[in-house]
């Protein structure tokens, strides 16, 4: 059944993660009128190359758990030399090989994409927002530790990594922004209908 999000004029999200830091940043990232609350639970990933299929497949296990309004949010790095992995195969590669042992193996093409997909899911409607920075892998990692590869991963134009940058200088370039920008787009959007 759906729940109106909505408290008054603000809009309440309940962003399912457990990631302190990358609720933080989206909760910079989202304009006035929205109030977004943490919710934590451990919700089991689909091993997917397919970014938009892992979000979808959480989203809809987020809102089984909780039964209202739900946004979820994954990233993927892209390697060119590697063909496009790890994509959303990230974090277990960072567990196996240490982001120090991509820097090493990357070789000569040290072009990437940072991916983030955002998925909204009412109980009936889903939609999925998709934010992309082109950019390269860093010789070493550089910067303070809010997300692993954000210590690796340098934007094009930039020749300091996302770890290196301040929050606010992050967020106004991301690919999470790009996601997050979307989603406030169409959340405003839901607010006019109602």
């Amino acid at each position: 059944m759906f729940q109106c999000p909505f408290n008054n004029m603000e809009m309440e999200i309940c962003f399912v993660t457990s990631n302190k830091n990358k609720f933080r940043e989206a909760e910079e990232i989202l304009g006035s009128g929205f109030r977004l609350v943490q919710k934590k639970a451990k919700i089991q990933e689909i091993q997917s190359m397919k970014l938009k299929e892992v979000v979808k497949h959480k989203a809809e296990r987020a809102y089984e758990k909780f039964r209202k309004p739900v946004v979820v949010e994954d990233t993927a790095l892209y390697i060119k030399s590697w063909k496009n992995f790890p994509g959303p195969f990230i974090s277990w590669v960072i567990k196996t090989m240490g982001i120090k042992g991509i820097c090493r193996f990357v070789g000569t093409d040290r072009n990437a994409t940072a991916e983030a997909c955002v998925a909204y899911y009412d109980g009936k409607k889903m939609k999925i927002f998709s934010g992309k920075v082109r950019g390269k892998i860093a010789r070493k990692p550089m910067g303070k530790k809010r997300f692993d590869w954000d210590r690796i991963f340098i934007p094009f134009g930039f020749s300091r990594t996302f770890a290196e940058m301040r929050v606010t200088e992050k967020n106004r370039i991301s690919h999470r922004m790009k996601a997050f920008r979307k989603l406030e787009k169409y959340l405003k959007g839901l607010k006019k209908q109602i």
